[in-house]
């Protein structure tokens, strides 16, 4: 046989069964979906407390520290989450006239050029999913009840997310070690410099991504208050969760934005979000990534494109959440190594 060729297939079935085992690997997470989210949100808490963590730890001990410090970032979700709730709750009387009003205008406005939908189209619509509702409210209700079960998964990951992150701030350093110390001689010193990597990509995308989406969330709600835009706290914590998934996150949020500026004061203010959703993404693109994440993440914007929806499509939006960090590990691992 020609060297070629014989170099082809040994390089082949050796990738064959490296991608068998990484599919293998993958299925087992699969199966247990909801402990391997519970443990990637750890990490991502243990990521974003550590520093306040070490700072308590100056004058506190360890346990009141690490205490402390979840503490903190449990008021702050709620306090978030409270004022979320009492934003909805005050404008909610007066958004029903205001959106009711503007489907009326959306649908003269697409009444005429370029578009000249017919008269009633939307009307048509309405009584068509009022229909399809009426129908299939038995389908409705299951789902609903279905949802209550989702409901207690999502409390379970979060208890599991929480308790875990508690270890990890307290002794993390600690079950590194005992880890280290039950592999081979020969193999720990690679083993350290590939965690230490792993975790110094992880620890700056995870803090990098939420200062942008911080950043993100305060021009979106500063420019919809200015426009007047209704549910401005809500939208701007959407574009803050949003922007955790690359390129692809924000356009999305701003999205729903701008269909609610279209609808509460009309075609004009919805064409200025639309080109802030261009100004956000040149900021987030040529300003924000390169400033915030250049230290973390080295990542051409191809790898996480591709890499945002190849995660989407194989795990949906949790996948799309996880996709760059993985492939940012990998690669500072991989790079790591090499040296």
């Amino acid at each position: 046989m020609p060297r070629p060729l014989r170099l082809a297939a040994a390089y082949g079935w050796r990738l064959l069964v490296v991608g068998a085992a990484v599919y293998v690997v993958f299925i087992a997470l699969g199966r247990f979906h909801l402990v391997t989210l519970a443990v990637f949100l750890a990490l991502v808490l243990t990521a974003l407390l550590e520093p306040l963590t070490k700072l308590l730890d100056r004058w506190l001990p360890r346990s009141a520290a690490v205490t402390t410090g979840l503490l903190v970032g449990v008021v702050l979700l709620l306090g978030v989450l409270s004022l979320i709730g009492a934003n909805v709750a005050s404008e909610w009387p007066g958004l029903r006239e205001v959106f009711t009003g503007g489907i009326a205008r959306i649908e003269r406005w697409l009444e005429g050029p370029p578009f000249h939908l017919q008269h009633g189209s939307l009307a048509h619509l309405q009584s068509w999913i009022s229909h399809f509702v009426s129908s299939n409210r038995a389908n409705l209700i299951n789902t609903a009840v279905s949802g209550v079960g989702r409901l207690a998964e999502v409390l379970t990951v979060a208890v599991l997310a929480v308790f875990c992150s508690i270890f990890f701030l307290h002794s993390g350093g600690g079950m590194w070690l005992w880890f280290g110390n039950q592999l081979p001689e020969r193999g720990r010193r690679w083993t350290g410099t590939a965690g230490r990597a792993a975790w110094a990509t992880f620890t700056g995308y995870t803090r990098g991504i939420v200062v942008i989406a911080a950043t993100n969330a305060v021009l979106v709600g500063l420019a919809l208050f200015g426009l007047g835009v209704p549910l401005v706290l809500p939208l701007a914590v959407l574009e803050f969760f949003a922007a955790f998934v690359p390129l692809i996150g924000s356009p999305v949020a701003l999205a729903v934005a701008a269909v609610v500026a279209l609808a509460a004061k009309g075609p004009l203010v919805a064409l200025l979000v639309i080109l802030l959703i261009v100004v956000i993404g040149q900021l987030e693109g040529h300003v924000l990534h390169p400033v915030v994440m250049s230290r973390a993440v080295r990542l051409h914007p191809m790898v996480v494109a591709l890499a945002v929806v190849c995660g989407g499509v194989t795990a949906g939006v949790l996948g799309a959440v996880v996709a760059v960090p993985l492939v940012s590990v990998v690669w500072s691992v991989y790079g790591a190594l090499h040296r």
